[in-house]
């Protein structure tokens, strides 16, 4: 088993990177992400929003892993998140569903308010294989590899929805803002990006960049406000 763990700290508050947390898909780091759903959202007793996702990703298989053991190397990732606003604090685990046998991938990352005002992330990740062959060492420090260029792309692409949060009218409903501030939600009337769902058309070799490029398109649309005409 192969462990990781690593603290970043972002200069914005607990509420934009949690907002932006959750909409960071799809952004341009994340072109292996081809589906992210939303199956379940509730609130706690104590008060804490509970949500569980179900995110579809493209993976590869390096040159020296056995052939015929899998036809499709894509992967179901299970993702629960608990928003605690009293706490400012944001617990969120994801597993791989499929392909565990091979290599399973469980990570923890945790969203702290600091009292200086910025945002602590911590990520820890466990990384082991059952595959046995000779090749059980091997396929973990391959795991770890990945997930480590893999961390540093999802944080830039978390840094790259904060800062269309910054530009936008959206900053207002980040988790924790106060009650009274404005809301505008001068959304475009051709925006069809869901912020609960996100899918991309698989099928064929060249469709994938093309629709890619049109999501994120409507999704810098959805976030940044509209010129001013005046």
């Amino acid at each position: 088993m192969k462990f990781y763990s690593q603290s970043y700290s972002y200069n914005d508050p607990w509420s934009i990177v949690t907002l932006a947390f959750f909409l960071r898909y799809p952004n341009p780091y994340a072109s292996h992400v081809l589906s992210c759903d939303v199956i379940s959202r509730s609130v706690s007793p104590s008060g804490s929003l509970l949500t569980t996702r179900l995110i579809l990703k493209r993976g590869a298989f390096p040159r020296w892993f056995p052939k015929g053991f899998i036809n499709r190397a894509e992967s179901w990732v299970v993702e629960e998140t608990e928003v605690d606003p009293v706490q400012r604090t944001v617990r969120c685990k994801t597993r791989n569903l499929d392909h565990v046998k091979i290599m399973q991938v469980e990570e923890t990352v945790v969203f702290r308010s600091m009292p200086e005002g910025n945002t602590l992330q911590h990520t820890e990740a466990r990384i082991r294989s059952g595959f046995g062959w000779g090749l059980t060492k091997r396929i973990e420090t391959h795991g770890l590899n990945k997930f480590k260029a893999n961390v540093q792309r999802s944080r830039e692409g978390v840094s790259l929805i904060v800062q269309l949060l910054r530009q936008s009218r959206l900053q207002p409903l980040a988790l924790g803002a106060p009650d009274n501030a404005p809301v505008h939600l001068n959304v475009p009337a051709t925006t069809t990006t869901d912020r609960d769902s996100y899918h991309r058309d698989t099928e064929g070799d060249a469709s994938p960049k093309p629709r890619a490029q049109n999501t994120w398109s409507r999704l810098k649309a959805w976030l940044l406000p509209p010129p001013r005409t005046d």
